[in-house]
């Protein structure tokens, strides 16, 4: 640590000897020194000394030099009113200002050295920039932590609308797909009926094929089961196709003529009997066509349409007999793909 700068001397040399009212030749008038602001220089460095108010190291001297004076004086006084020689006074070196200011010296009304008093300014220092630096690192710890909540909060928020997206998506997905499911089932439906229905149709084409209308130019009269007099059952046990006399009869499928000639109240008769035994009655003919025995085809003509028997006008009383007994001409037609 530096030292302060000596104090400059004062502006007289003293003899050895002087007594009071006898000046020395070398001797001038005495000038009282009191060091100033502007005569004593701050210490330069670190520490500074505070300038005391109501005294300090400037009144310490002055007093000092006042006693000098004031000695001296009365040394001479002493002399002059015994009439002794003046006395020799020894001048002991006075310290300069610099030695009276030293950090080891502790200012009036301070108990901490002046060096103590630096070292806490700059400890104080240090510390108002310790708590600043700690401020800032709590304040960007709180920063990093609002930061880092807010991250969390966003990865959380992107987190939810991600899954709620993904909610929807597969919800969506599954809605699409049921939907998807449910037009193929019911297009496999329609396509199943469209082809269930091509598929009697081209059966009922096919039988139609093999299968023939009994005559033609034709009028449905009376069906079967039809109640009334006329019938000796009380009922209709056939199907009857009014038509002029002399129109063609044919074989409605590929048989074997099993019966043909007159039978009663039926007339003229012809009986077709088919692969699977179905039997079929043309009744009331006109003529016969065919013999027993005779095989014929779909659409061979086995006679023509009259009015023999009984019966009220020229007409073809068709039936058929099944292993179950008299059927409905008209449903069995059906269902070898005719309608009448």
């Amino acid at each position: 640590m530096a030292s302060n700068p000596p104090a400059p001397e004062a502006p007289f040399k003293p003899s050895d000897t002087f007594a009071y009212g006898a000046p020395g030749a070398e001797e001038g008038p005495f000038e009282e020194w009191n060091p100033t602001a502007e005569s004593v220089r701050p210490v330069r460095g670190r520490h500074r000394v505070a300038k005391q108010r109501g005294g300090g190291l400037a009144r310490s001297s002055t007093v000092l030099g006042v006693g000098v004076i004031a000695a001296v004086g009365a040394g001479g006084m002493a002399s002059a009113q015994t009439g002794k020689p003046p006395v020799s006074i020894s001048m002991p070196d006075l310290p300069n200002v610099g030695s009276l200011i030293s950090d080891e010296e502790t200012p009036k009304g301070s108990s901490t050295p002046l060096s103590d008093i630096g070292r806490m300014a700059a400890a104080d220092a240090g510390a108002e920039e310790g708590a600043a630096d700690a401020g800032e690192a709590l304040r960007a710890r709180i920063m990093a932590q609002v930061e880092q909540q807010q991250g969390q909060a966003q990865n959380k928020a992107q987190a939810a609308a991600l899954a709620a997206a993904e909610k929807e998506a597969a919800e969506a997905a599954a809605k699409a797909e049921k939907e998807a499911k449910e037009k193929a089932e019911a297009a496999k439906k329609k396509a199943e009926e469209e082809a269930a229905k091509k598929a009697e149709a081209e059966r009922l084409a096919e039988l139609a094929k093999q299968y023939a209308l009994p005559t033609s130019s034709y009028t449905i009269t009376s069906t079967f089961g039809q109640a009334g007099a006329y019938w000796s059952s009380g009922y209709h046990t056939g199907l009857d196709f009014a038509a002029p006399t002399g129109t063609l009869i044919k074989a409605v499928h590929t048989g074997t003529i099993t019966s043909a000639g007159w039978d009663g109240s039926y007339g003229y008769k012809t009986v077709l009997t088919l692969d699977d035994g179905t039997e079929v009655w043309y009744a009331h003919q006109s003529s016969i066509n065919v013999s027993v025995g005779q095989k014929v085809n779909t659409g061979d003509v086995i006679g023509r349409v009259g009015a023999t028997g009984n019966v009220t006008g020229a007409h073809l009383h068709l039936e058929v007999h099944t292993g179950s007994g008299s059927v409905d001409p008209a449903a069995w037609l059906a269902g070898k793909g005719l309608s009448i």
